[in-house]
């Protein structure tokens, strides 16, 4: 008997476009034992046995890939995740790592370095997939920070979605309730129109001319006559379902827009500046607006999902949580306590409240006998070390700052004036607009301190004045309520 042994080894490499490779290997190991037949005339070959090995597949959602994540100081963190994660899963992650309080908050962002621009990731969508979808010699990143404005307008439509830029054509067009503004979004049955002037870059120009936009369900249409809709007028922009919306870093310095406040819709199979389409608002809640409505016409029921999932998990906590609505101003000055009911009275009381602080802290350090000089040096030093103060921030960066973390109201900082060595600035944001007030140093007896409105109300340090306006309203549009912090992670 003659025996003839053949091995034949399959090998498949599957890489991903982001240049990390990966590779699966199938081997099948067949092995004949081919007999010839002495006896027979024509040589039949009788296949006497057949044997096939195949070793164990890890499956496709077990798989581990090594990503790098971003901060906001450009420093980075290697996490090896499974390949079907979600950017929750690693907001969350974070969370625990750096135990932030505000885990809702967290976002990431996927930053296109080559086009210069950047959008939110949202919560359900796939890391991997987004990663898969860029070319192999782009600098691309995921950037990990705070957004405090990524589901505001679930909870202050009116202020992302403007009476005179939205419009519902359905059965009952009638005027629009502001409490089912959203709703109008999430619903299949009503139709929901964003319509106003934009600025656009035309193609292949570098001039911008402002045109009449419509963004409806099912795309992105602008007239080719003044402000009219109708249907022969509309030139088909772009389709919502295969496209992102993204944020211009430098609309100005890159790509010569009339204003900062640029955005641009592009295709997820584009990976040119040629093909994308290039728009320009005129302000900040304008931009808001237009985005925000991309997203909830992009992503509906699910982005709603996303904004409730937190909620959800805070009602099966026992942890008792506490609304800004149920705070009410008490008074413990007698034998008993009571609710001050009266606005005058507790405005005063608030007032009186913010001098009582800094006469207990004086009080303090002049029981541990520090002399006056350093009573002065340990009041200025205080504020370093807090995460709101942002030292020698210039105007601009703090505006930066505070947009890139989401625009919503009482979201503040604290920095150095530029103008005036000897004074402090504080930078807060309402209604998507950052608006500055100096903080002046007075003299109270000989005494240094800080005050807001002119020497009215004065605070021996920093933190005194903060911890009094998180409270207070006092001579701001609206409380503090969030400070604009680095994410380390």
């Amino acid at each position: 008997m003659q025996q003839v042994e053949k091995r034949v080894t399959w090998s498949t490499c599957c890489s991903s476009r982001s240049g990390c490779s990966y590779s699966v290997a199938l081997r099948a190991w067949l092995v004949f034992t081919l007999d010839q037949d002495k006896c027979n005339s024509d040589c039949s070959m009788n296949l006497r046995a057949r044997r096939v090995t195949l070793p164990a597949i890890t499956p496709l959602c077990l798989q581990k890939r090594v990503i790098k994540i971003y901060n906001e100081d450009n420093t980075s963190w290697a996490v090896e995740v499974p390949s079907d994660i979600v950017a929750r899963d690693i907001c969350q992650l974070f969370a625990l790592k750096s135990q932030c309080i505000d885990e809702h908050s967290l976002t990431l962002y996927e930053h296109l370095s080559h086009l210069g621009i950047e959008r939110t990731i949202e919560d359900h969508e796939s890391i991997m997939e987004i990663i898969s979808s860029w070319g192999m010699d782009e600098d691309n990143r995921i950037h990990f920070r705070k957004n405090y404005a990524k589901y505001e307008f679930f909870r202050k439509p009116l202020d992302f979605f403007p009476d005179h830029m939205v419009s519902v054509s359905s059965e009952n067009n009638g005027g629009l309730d502001h409490s089912q503004l959203v709703e109008t979004f999430l619903s299949s049955s009503t139709c929901p129109e964003i319509h106003g002037h934009l600025h656009a870059k035309e193609p292949s120009k570098k001039s911008w001319k402002k045109l009449y936009f419509i963004l409806r369900r099912s795309g992105l249409y602008v007239s080719s006559k003044g402000t009219s809709k109708d249907p022969w007028h509309l030139q088909f922009i772009a389709d919502l379902t295969d496209s992102n919306v993204y944020t211009l870093l430098s609309a100005k310095k890159a790509h010569g827009a009339p204003t900062d406040f640029g955005f641009c819709v592009k295709s997820i199979k584009c990976t040119s500046s040629r093909d994308m389409k290039l728009l320009c608002a005129d302000d900040e809640q304008t931009r808001s607006c237009w985005i925000s409505a991309v997203r909830l016409l992009k992503h509906g029921m699910q982005l709603y999902q996303n904004f409730m999932q937190p909620h959800q998990k805070q009602k099966a906590s026992p942890m008792r949580s506490i609304s800004e609505n149920s705070l009410v101003a008490m008074d413990f000055s007698g034998q008993k306590s009571r609710v001050i009911e009266n606005p005058s009275e507790v405005l005063s009381v608030a007032v009186q409240e913010g001098l009582a602080w800094r006469r207990k802290s004086c009080h303090r350090l002049s029981s541990h006998g520090s002399p006056s000089a350093s009573q002065s040096s340990l009041n200025i030093a205080l504020h370093l070390a807090q995460p709101w103060f942002h030292g020698k921030l210039s105007r601009d960066e703090a505006q930066r700052l505070i947009t890139q973390q989401g625009p919503i109201d009482g979201l503040f900082l604290l920095r150095d004036s530029q103008s005036n060595p000897k004074t402090f600035v504080l930078s807060l944001c309402h209604m998507q607009k950052v608006k500055h007030f100096q903080i002046l140093p007075v003299d109270d007896a000989g005494e240094l301190a800080y005050s807001l409105d002119d020497g009215h109300t004065r605070f021996s340090d920093l933190i005194q004045l903060v911890e009094f306006y998180q409270l207070n309203r006092g001579v701001l549009p609206c409380k503090l309520k969030q400070h604009c912090s680095g994410t380390t992670l």
